[in-house]
C-alpha cells in the first residue's frame, strides 16, 4: 500500500462519502471530517470505524498535517473549509475521483448504472460475489443488510460500484460514474430525474452515452431490453452487449432478448424462475426478491455473474443468502397484524413498481401508499400526471406537503392537491394531508389488522415509521370489518 495519508472530508455524511471514509480507513488512512447534519446510519458507521466527525463547517476543522482534501458534492465554493482548503493550496479531490485514485488501480470494476433498480442489483452482485468467496469490494448507495454497512474492502480483484449519475463536486459537474473505469457493467434503465442538474431526458442520455463508451472491448455491458432510451445510449459502443428481459416483456422484443426469465411463479415469500440464454434453459432460480423490476434486476446479475466464470449453485445459494437493502420494500415492523414497510421510492416508475410488487405478493392486504414529495425532482411537475398512474395501484394514498417547496419557483412545483383530486375520480380513496402528524393521526383512526402501510420518501419523512409503530403499540387497533 502506498504511504499513510492524513484526510479531511467536507461533508463526510454522505452516502458515498461515509462509505469512501470506511474504506480509506479500512486501508491505513487517517481520516477526519465535519458534516451540517450528523446522524445514523453515516454517524454509526463513522463512529464504528473511529472516524472523528466534527459538527458543522470551520477552517480549523482541518488538522495541520492534513495531506488532502476530500471535497462531498453537497457543499459549495464558498464553505469555510473549502475556502480553507484554498488557501492553504491543500490538494483536494471529489469523492468519485478519490475512489478511483485511490482504489480503482489494481480492481475489475463491476458498475451498475441507471435511473432506478442500481442500490438494489449492486448490492445483490456485491453479496453473491462474497457468498462464492471472490471477496469484493464494493461501495453500495444503500445499507446492505448482508455487510451491516454501505461498503466493504475486500483482497478479490472485483469491486463493485453504484454508479450514480448525479454530478460530482462544485469543481466538477460531470456525473460520479465517469470516473469509475467499467470493465463490465449492468444499465437497468434510463428515464428523466435529477430536475436539479439535468435540463431534460437528452442531457441524461448525453451522460449515460458517455458513461458506456467508457467500458472497453473486452468488456460486456447487461442492458435492460424493451427501452428505446437504452437502445438510444448503446449505438456504436466498442464493448459486448447482452440485452436481458422477461417473457412478461413486449413480445416484440423478445427476440433481441439474450437473456430472459421465463415460467415465472410467485410462491409465498420467493420469485421462482426459468433462466434462458440465447433460447438455451440454463436452469431454474429462487429469488426472495419481489416484484417485476427485481425480477430483470436479479436476472441482470445472474448474467453478468455467469460471465464472471461463477458456478450455478454458486449463483443460487448468494441469491438465496441476500437479505435485502434498508429502505427498499423493508418490514420495519408489525403490529396486529399490520405490517409497516419503509422504501425509498420517489420517481413514479418506481413507486408504480414498488405498489405492484407489493400487491403481487400481499394480494389479500389492503395497500397503503403514504408518500413525501422530497427529491428535486418529486418536488416539481413534472411527473404530475404520472404520480396518479403510479398511486392507481394503492387502495388508499396520502400525500404529503412537498418538502421545501420555497426552493422551487410557483409554476414548477408540484401540486398534490390535484394529484389527490384526479386520483378521486378514478374512484380511489386518498388525501392530501400535509404534516406527518396529521398523517399520522390519520393512519392510527383508519388502519385495520390485515393492512400494509408502504411509506415511501428519500428522506426520513420526520421518522413517520417508528412514530405509527410507537403508537400502534401503545393503543388497541380496532377489528377489519366483516
Amino acid at each position: 500500500m502506498a504511504t499513510p495519508e492524513r484526510i479531511h472530508m467536507i461533508a463526510i455524511c454522505g452516502t458515498g462519502m461515509a462509505a469512501l471514509a470506511g474504506m480509506l480507513k479500512k486501508a491505513g488512512h487517517h481520516v477526519t471530517g465535519s458534516d451540517q447534519s450528523i446522524y445514523p446510519p453515516m454517524s454509526t458507521l463513522l463512529a464504528q470505524n473511529n472516524i472523528a466527525c466534527k459538527q458543522g463547517y470551520a477552517p480549523e476543522h482541518i488538522e495541520a498535517q492534513t495531506d488532502r482534501v476530500i471535497i462531498g458534492n453537497a457543499v459549495s465554493k464558498d464553505n469555510p473549509e473549502v475556502i480553507e482548503t484554498l488557501k492553504r493550496k491543500l490538494p483536494y479531490l471529489s469523492m468519485a475521483s478519490a475512489l478511483e485514485t485511490y482504489f480503482l488501480e489494481d480492481k475489475k470494476a463491476l458498475v451498475v448504472a441507471g435511473t432506478h433498480g442500481k442500490t438494489t442489483t449492486s448490492a445483490l452482485l456485491a453479496s453473491i460475489l462474497v457468498s462464492a468467496e471472490k471477496d469484493p469490494t464494493a461501495l453500495i448507495g444503500g445499507w446492505v443488510k448482508n455487510f451491516n454497512s454501505n461498503h466493504r474492502l475486500g483482497d478479490g480483484s472485483f469491486f463493485v460500484i453504484e454508479g450514480d449519475e448525479y454530478d460530482t463536486a462544485f469543481f466538477d459537474k460531470g456525473p460520479k460514474f465517469l470516473h469509475y473505469r467499467p470493465q463490465n457493467a449492468i444499465l437497468t434503465s434510463i428515464e428523466f430525474d435529477h430536475a436539479d442538474i439535468f435540463k431534460d431526458l437528452s442531457a441524461i442520455l448525453q451522460v449515460f452515452q458517455q458513461f458506456v463508451r467508457l467500458i472497453p472491448q473486452s468488456g460486456i455491458l447487461l442492458a435492460e431490453t424493451g427501452s428505446s432510451e437504452i437502445d438510444q445510449v448503446l449505438k456504436d459502443i466498442p464493448c459486448q452487449v447482452e440485452r436481458y428481459g422477461t417473457e412478461l416483456d413486449d413480445p416484440s422484443q423478445h427476440n433481441i432478448c439474450d437473456w430472459q426469465a421465463r415460467a415465472v411463479k410467485q410462491e409465498q415469500a420467493f420469485i421462482i424462475f426459468e433462466v434462458w440464454y440465447q433460447q438455451r434453459c440454463l436452469g431454474r432460480m429462487k429469488s426472495p426478491l419481489i416484484g417485476r423490476h427485481n425480477l430483470k434486476n436479479t436476472l441482470a446479475v445472474i448474467a453478468l455473474c455467469h460471465h464472471l466464470d461463477l458456478s450455478w449453485p454458486e449463483i443460487q445459494k448468494g441469491l438465496l443468502d441476500f437479505k435485502g437493502i434498508k429502505r427498499r420494500q423493508e418490514i420495519v415492523g408489525t403490529v396486529n397484524d399490520i405490517i409497516v414497510m419503509d422504501d425509498f421510492a420517489h420517481h413514479p416508475t418506481a413507486i408504480a413498481e414498488t405498489l405492484a410488487a407489493l400487491r403481487l405478493r400481499y394480494p389479500s392486504r389492503r395497500l397503503w401508499a403514504i408518500f413525501e414529495p422530497r427529491s428535486a425532482t418529486s418536488r416539481r411537475n413534472i411527473f404530475q400526471a404520472a404520480f396518479v398512474q403510479a398511486f392507481r395501484k394503492a387502495d388508499h394514498t396520502i400525500l404529503a406537503a412537498p418538502f421545501a417547496t420555497e426552493k422551487i419557483p410557483p409554476e414548477e412545483r408540484l401540486n398534490p392537491e390535484k394529484i389527490i383530486t384526479e386520483l378521486r375520480a378514478f374512484g380511489k380513496t386518498a388525501d392530501f394531508i400535509p404534516s406527518s402528524e396529521g398523517i399520522l393521526d390519520t393512519l392510527h383512526q383508519q388502519v385495520r389488522p390485515g393492512d400494509l402501510i408502504c411509506i415511501m420518501s428519500s428522506g426520513d419523512f420526520d421518522g413517520l415509521h417508528k412514530m405509527l409503530l410507537d403508537r400502534l403499540n401503545k393503543t388497541e387497533v380496532k377489528p377489519r370489518p366483516t
